[in-house]
Formats: C-alpha cells, structure tokens, sequence
C-alpha cells in the first residue's frame, strides 16, 4: 500500500514536471513563430541530425565540431533569441501568460472600438487599407520592412495613415498591445490557388501573413468599401460593423456581446 502511495505520488510529479515542460516549450513556439528565430531553430534542428549521425558513424571530426557547439549552444540561443525570451519574461512578471485583467480586457475593448471606428469610416469613403494584429506570434520581423511610428492606437491615427497622397498610406499597418508600431508595411503574398481572381494585393497580403502567423488581419476594399478579415488561413468577406467587432472581440480574447448596434450591409463582392 505504501508502495502502491509512492508510485502514485511519482508519476503525479513525473507528470507535472513533463507538463510544465512541454507548456513553457509550447511558450516559446508561440512566441518566435513567424519570425526570423524559427529559420534558427531549423538550423539547430539541422546540427543535432548531424551529431546524432556522427555518433551512429563515428565520424570523430565531425562529432568534435558538433560538440563544440553544444555546448556553446546554450549561450548562442540566449544572444540569438534575446528579444523573444525578455518579451516572455516581460510577459510572466505581468502575469499576461495566465491571466488577462479587468484592466487589460477595458482597454481591449478601446482598441477594438477606434479598429472598428476606423475601419468603417473608411470604408464608406471607400479608403483602402491594411491592418495586421499580433496575437501570440511575433511579427516584428514584418514590422522592419515598414516605417516605425510606436504611437498609441486610436481612430484618428490609424485613419490618417490610410488617407490617400499621404507618405504612409500604401502597405500595412502592424498592430501591437494598443500600439501602431509600424506602417507602410511589407506582408507575404499568399500563393493559394483558391484565392479568388477578383481579390487584389491587399488580400493576397491579409491571407499571406495569416498563413505563416496567428495575426488577425483587417483588409478595407479601395474598390468597394467592404471589409474582410483574415485569420488562421480563413478569409472571412463582407463584414458587417457588428460582425467585425465580435471577431475582433472572439479572437482577441474578448467575449462578444449583446450590446452593439447593428451594423450596416457592405457590398457583396469585393476587389483588392
């Protein structure tokens, strides 16, 4: 019975401790896909084959210059991955990785307010856009390629950037924890055959980055005013004000409400 105690007690531990494990290694996928650290992770992948090789061959040179980056490897992905690791870190003295506050859920609720905002008052004048928000994946590495602006997300700001003859209006706008970090953004065209012929640059763009990030994407048709919505690799057309709020809402942890108001009809069809 005490044996019986024991073994339970054991592989209880030996279970949370694989969890945790695998939950904090789950963490740092989420954080580094998309950008720049997973081409890193590759190669590492790459040099752990070949020192496994060595070892079954015994390709002694080899083996010699493998261990020396094992053990080296350690420092190497700290300098490397140092921007992902201190915004994890960032993250868990915060407490964001758990839990989302009162607070934090308020000002999301903001934030959605002045997309929506904008989103539809450009619509109505038919003012192209694209607007790219960061979920769990990094996309700073798609923020360089653009112009930096680090300014507080509100719908004056986010409107001005997308007026038509001004510096900033072409390309996308990124989107991170309340901020506009970046404009005139450069997105991966996605090369789906599926995508139809009708749509243009800017959703060929939205599908892109949804493809290769968890990024939640908003796209305003210049040719229709219609509003669509990209996220996992799905592109959600015609979106209505209320219907582009509670997905903004449901796929940025928000609940969506009963409250809002509902929205007006946007066209059928749409071009890029």
């Amino acid at each position: 019975m005490l044996d019986g105690g024991f073994d339970l007690i054991t592989i209880l531990r030996i279970t949370v401790d694989i969890a945790l494990i695998w939950y904090v290694l789950y963490k740092l996928m989420m954080l580094v896909r998309g950008t720049k650290a997973v081409q890193l992770l590759k190669g590492i992948a790459v040099i752990l084959t070949i020192w496994l090789l060595s070892i079954a061959f015994n390709l002694q040179t080899v083996r010699f210059f493998t261990n020396q980056f094992i053990e080296w490897g350690i420092i190497v992905i700290i300098i490397l991955f140092q921007p992902e690791l201190r915004r994890a870190l960032e993250q868990l003295g915060r407490g964001s990785i758990f839990t989302r506050s009162a607070k934090s859920k308020e000002k999301l609720e903001d934030q959605i307010e002045a997309i929506v905002s904008s989103c539809t008052y450009m619509a109505k004048r038919r003012i192209g856009a694209l607007i790219s928000i960061e979920k769990e994946t990094g996309i700073g590495d798609y923020a360089e390629t653009g112009i930096p602006i680090n300014g507080k997300l509100s719908h004056q700001l986010l409107t001005n950037i997308f007026t038509p003859n001004t510096p900033l209006h072409d390309g996308a706008v990124i989107i991170k924890k309340g901020k506009i970090i970046a404009a005139a953004c450069y997105l991966p065209l996605s090369e789906s055959p599926f995508i139809s012929k009708e749509l243009g640059t800017r959703h060929r763009a939205a599908m892109g980055i949804s493809e290769v990030t968890d990024a939640l994407t908003i796209v305003v048709s210049e040719e229709t005013g219609a509003i669509s919505c990209t996220v996992n690799g799905k592109l959600h057309r015609d979106l209505e004000e209320e219907a582009l709020t509670e997905m903004l809402r449901e796929h940025l942890s928000l609940h969506p409400t009963t409250s809002e108001k509902p929205g007006k009809k946007r066209g059928a069809k749409q071009n890029g």
